[in-house]
């Protein structure tokens, strides 16, 4: 059992870091103009959040054991492929989403 004050160290800890962050870009750097190079890499930090979040669920689910579960793959792969053709995160959530249901729908 965690003691309280050490949770609550932890919590006025996060607070301030998540504070700090957003303070050096906002407070700080908020109303200079950034440089080119800086602005396109931020840019591409939406794009490279998705694939971290979703990468660890596919390969090693915490469902199967951490095993790689061919549905889920193929879910993937065939999100992958609708939000390629149709240039839409909407469309590969829905064509992933798809592939888990009828996939949980069809096999035992």
């Amino acid at each position: 059992m965690i003691d309280k004050s050490d949770l609550w160290l932890v919590i006025f800890g996060m607070g301030i870091g998540s504070f700090a962050l957003r303070f050096v870009f906002l407070g700080i750097v908020g109303d200079r103009a950034m440089p080119e190079w800086l602005l396109r890499h931020l840019r591409y930090t939406a794009v490279a959040i998705m694939p971290a979040l979703v990468a660890p669920l596919v390969l090693w689910p915490s469902a199967t054991g951490g095993d790689p579960d061919p549905l889920r793959i193929a879910a993937a792969v065939l999100g992958l492929a609708a939000a390629y053709v149709w240039k839409s995160v909407y469309a590969g959530m829905i064509g992933g989403a798809a592939v888990m249901l009828i996939g949980a729908y069809w096999l035992p």
